[in-house]
This record gives C-alpha cells, sequence and structure tokens, in this order.
C-alpha cells in the first residue's frame, strides 16, 4: 500500500476534523435552493491588462459541507466569489492570490503525507516552502492555481502546476498573456495541489474565463442573451474512497431535486439564447439537454472546450466530462410549456461513481429576465494565424500509445490509479519522478490511447489542445479539438475501448515540463496522472 493511500485510510479512521476557530474567514453567502440563477461578476480587461487579487478560503456551511471559495472584493466592498475573467486575445492576466486557507487535521496523519512530498520539485536540487517557485511542501493549506485550457507557458508564475506551491499566509504572483490566437470561448480556473486537487474543486473554488471574440467566428450569436454557467459539486464526506452524499450546484446554487426546489432560468418566450456551460465538478460525467415536457430540445453547438467547432452542429444533448465545456445556442420553451435543463445521466461503467438524471434548472418564461447581458458586437477581426490551423492534414512524427489501469489493494477500495505509456512499468505520480514522455517543440504526434479499467476516465492535457480522430478505432466524422475528453469504460470483454488523437506542440511557448491525467479528481490525486517535457528546437 502505498503512504499515500495509508494516509487516506487513517484520516478516513480519525475523521475529518476541520475546526472553524473565531479566526476562521468566512466565504461568501451561496445562493438558496429555488432562487433565479445569476451570472458571476464579471471582470473585463481594460487597456489590455486585467488586474485583480482573489483570496483562497475554506470554511463549512450549515450542513457541514466544506466550502473552498475565491473571494474577490468588489469596488463597492462587497464579497463576490470566484467572479468571470473576461479578456481579449493578446491581453495580460495579473493576478494576485493569496492563500488564506486554515483547514486543521489530526496532526499524525498529515505527517504521513507531508513525508511522501517533502522531496525536491521537478527537475530542481533544492527547494522550501517560502519559494512557492520551488517548494517541496504539500499539505492541507497548499494551494495554486491551474488557468485550464489556455495555451500558456508552464513556468512558475504563470501556469505551472508541478513545482508552484502556495502555503497559508502567502500572495503569489500570477502572471500571464492570452496568446493573440488563441481560440475565443469558455476556459476555468481552479486549484491544482497534487492530492489535495479533489477536496478544493469540491469545495467550490473553480472560475470562469472567457476569451472574448466568439462572434467573430460563429456570427449568429450576435446580440444574443449570453449565459455563462458553472456546475460544481460538493461531497459531504469528501475524504473518504466512497465520498457518499454530495450535491449538484448550478451557479452555486444546490441542484437536488426533488430535495429541494430547483434554481431558475428566465428565458423570453422562443427567445434564443447563447449558453456557456462549464462542468467543474470533480467526477460528474454529464449529458446535458434541455427539455420542454419529456422531449429534449435542438442544440446549436458553437464550441467546446473554448475552440469554435466547424460547421453548424445540431444535437438534443451534449455530453461533458468533468472539466470540459460547451457552448450553445437555445430556444426558450413557448409561454405556459414545463421546460427544464437536465443532467440526462451518464453510465460510467460496473465501478464508477453515480451519474443519475438530475434536474439543473427549471426554466421559467419571462418578459425581463434577470442575470443576463448580451453578446457585444463584434469589431473587425485581426489578421492572426488560428491556433492549431492544419493539423488534421499534418503527418505525425511520433506515434505513442498509453493506457489507463488500476490495481485494488486488497479491496476495492483502496485503489491504486495508473495512467502509462505502453512498454513502460505503471507508477503512481510524483513530483520527483522523470517525465514519462520527452518530446520537442515543432512535433505533431498521435496518441492512442486504452481505458483497461471498468470505469470511466476523463482524459486531460495541459498547455494545449488535441485533435480527437478516432473513437474506438472508429474515425470522428468531423474532429473536433479538446482539451478533456472522455475515456469509455471496458465491459469485461472484447478490445479495450480507445481513442487517437493528435497532440500539437509546435508552439515554441508551451516548451517545459506540464502533466496530462485523469480529470476525475479523486483518480488524478490518488496517481492517475504523468508528466510530459516538451524541450526547445
Amino acid at each position: 500500500m502505498s503512504r499515500f493511500l495509508r494516509w487516506m485510510v487513517a484520516v478516513q479512521v480519525v475523521g475529518w476534523a476541520v475546526m472553524a476557530s473565531a479566526q476562521l474567514p468566512t466565504c461568501p453567502l451561496r445562493p438558496s435552493p429555488g432562487s433565479i440563477v445569476q451570472d458571476g461578476l464579471s471582470l473585463s480587461s481594460t487597456n489590455g491588462t486585467l488586474s485583480l487579487a482573489l483570496t483562497l478560503k475554506n470554511a463549512p456551511d450549515s450542513l457541514g459541507y466544506m466550502h473552498y471559495c475565491f473571494d474577490y472584493t468588489a469596488a463597492n466592498g462587497s464579497l463576490i466569489e470566484a467572479p468571470t475573467f473576461r479578456l481579449n486575445p493578446g491581453d495580460t492576466l495579473a493576478l494576485d492570490l493569496t492563500d488564506d486557507l486554515n483547514v486543521q487535521i489530526p496532526t499524525g496523519a498529515n505527517l504521513r503525507y507531508k513525508e511522501m512530498h517533502m522531496a525536491p520539485g521537478d527537475d530542481t536540487s533544492s527547494g522550501s516552502s517560502s519559494n512557492p517557485c520551488q517548494s517541496t511542501e504539500v499539505n492541507f493549506n497548499t494551494t495554486n492555481l491551474h488557468f485550464h485550457g489556455l495555451n500558456v507557458p508552464p513556468v512558475c508564475h504563470q501556469d505551472d502546476v508541478i513545482n508552484t506551491l502556495i502555503q497559508t499566509g502567502q500572495t503569489f504572483h500570477y502572471q500571464i498573456q492570452i496568446p493573440t490566437n488563441e481560440p475565443p470561448g469558455l476556459y476555468w480556473y481552479h486549484p491544482h495541489p497534487h492530492g489535495f486537487t479533489a477536496l478544493q474543486v469540491n469545495g467550490g473554488a473553480a472560475g470562469a474565463i472567457i476569451v472574448n471574440g466568439i462572434e467573430k467566428v460563429k456570427p449568429q450569436v450576435q446580440g444574443l442573451t449570453e449565459r455563462v454557467f458553472v456546475v460544481r459539486q460538493q461531497f459531504l464526506n469528501p475524504l473518504a474512497w466512497i465520498p457518499g452524499t454530495y450535491q449538484l450546484t448550478l451557479n452555486f446554487q444546490p441542484a437536488i431535486s426533488p430535495v429541494a426546489a430547483s434554481p431558475i432560468i428566465q428565458m423570453g418566450a422562443g427567445e434564443k439564447q447563447f449558453w456557456r456551460v462549464a462542468n467543474a465538478s470533480t467526477q460528474a460525467f454529464m449529458n446535458i439537454a434541455v427539455m420542454f415536457g419529456t422531449t429534449a430540445q435542438t442544440l446549436e453547438v458553437i464550441g467546446l472546450d473554448g475552440v469554435p467547432v466547424t460547421g453548424n452542429p445540431m444535437v438534443t444533448s451534449i455530453a461533458i466530462p468533468p472539466a470540459g465545456r460547451a457552448e450553445f445556442i437555445v430556444t426558450g420553451p413557448p409561454s405556459g410549456t414545463a421546460a427544464t435543463f437536465v443532467n440526462q445521466g451518464f453510465n460510467t461503467g460496473p465501478v464508477g461513481n453515480a451519474n443519475p438524471l438530475q434536474v439543473l434548472a427549471n426554466i421559467e418564461t419571462t418578459s425581463s429576465a434577470s442575470g443576463a447581458q448580451a453578446v457585444a458586437t463584434a469589431a473587425p477581426a485581426p489578421r492572426v494565424t488560428q491556433r492549431f490551423s492544419g493539423l488534421a492534414a499534418m503527418t505525425p512524427t511520433t506515434q505513442r500509445h498509453l493506457y489507463f489501469s488500476e490495481a485494488a489493494l486488497g479491496t476495492n477500495p483502496p485503489v491504486n490509479f495508473f495512467i502509462t505509456v505502453d512498454g513502460q512499468q505503471p507508477k503512481l505520480f510524483s513530483m520527483t519522478e522523470p517525465p514519462a514522455i520527452v518530446t520537442k517543440v515543432g512535433a505533431v504526434e498521435d496518441w492512442t490511447i486504452e481505458n483497461h479499467t471498468s470505469e470511466e476516465h476523463a482524459f486531460h492535457m495541459h498547455q494545449i489542445h488535441f485533435l480527437v480522430m478516432e473513437v474506438n478505432g472508429v474515425a470522428v466524422p468531423n474532429p473536433t479539438m479538446q482539451d478533456t475528453y472522455p475515456m469509455p469504460f471496458w465491459p469485461g470483454h472484447g478490445p479495450y475501448p480507445s481513442i487517437k488523437v493528435r497532440m500539437d506542440f509546435r508552439d515554441p511557448n508551451i516548451a517545459g515540463t506540464f502533466v496530462y491525467h485523469c480529470h476525475v479528481l479523486d483518480h488524478e490525486d490518488a496517481g492517475m496522472m504523468a508528466k510530459i517535457r516538451v524541450d526547445p528546437q
């Protein structure tokens, strides 16, 4: 049994002993069930820069759910949770993150976890908890930020999650430039300290990022009312291997019908709206749909994972794995028609997590919808070579084969989780292990990835998107650029399910060491992650 798993079992025995002292900072009050869904506060860049400060805090709510919240202080002094960042290609995001976590657990259990991590980070010979760029300490009060989907450098102060570790009481400066050819669409930000990612994201520490300009590529969204919906997830017992009772939330409002009233989305009767939906849950695979009564309505897909799609696909449901995003046009119901926004449910396999049918919101018609804004009129588009252009027609420089696997340790749970390059020995992720893959800037690689387990996984690649070319050996009719994709579960017989994706390492700005992993965050924290190093040309 690994140290990590021994620690997890020990914590289950001693219990989750978070203490809320008089000094514990509080999180903003979240909305009550059954209220009208509001979009989060949007912060837009000015003169090419968006500057802000966030503080990550934690506090339990009255039901026992531990909230992790990104607090932003608005100009009027009010405390806002997880604002949406809106930036243009080429803009700079300057963000100061203060770690104000105050999580207290039994000392012995915490020390076991620190013992596993008290070693230098990747390719460093020294480090300490005082230098967030070379920290050697990860514990319950450690955090950092990942700008999920953005194609930015994997270096400290930008988007490095291996060595950048911020300790409680520290303020750390992030400064990244959105690439001038970044696809316009929906991205998101969340903590990524190895071993604790699921805990912090489960608590709600996640927010949306929008790269402006979608109307330049998809003019049909121009002038439509835009809604930004973030689905999150919270557990009563997040440390257990089987965490038990959980809630999905929509913009922080519990979506737990029939236990409580569903959130309410307002639309004009027959009104077209542009919805941008992020699955910021830790393990919920979703198959979303808009229902009029029992009939699923047509949705016009605009973008997936921040990248506009080719053509105008019309569908009645959209599968979104944990960390995935979908942007689409939806038409409101006729007046008097019962309508819902639902997760239709998702079969994740014999040992997968339950993802049953769940109403995310009731849709009500109104003449004065609340909490929305219109997509702005497009400005002339600059002439830039689009990122990933020509990728489908390129000849790959390398072919690789990888696979997901699991190994039960006596009983299930606990389980070891692996993602392995074919021919290598399965290993749990460690910050001190060398990269599993080494490549160069300029490479274009085809990866075939298999799932050898009887539960669904979600493959995610940092720093770049990949072209989804095949699923189970069958060519995808309209390949899409994505950064997270569901890995179908193995039913126990026949060939292993697989996907074939094309990796684009042509951009010199992504040179460095970063990670790929399963975005079921409990699996990632338990070892289903590996490093890749992209060397300069």
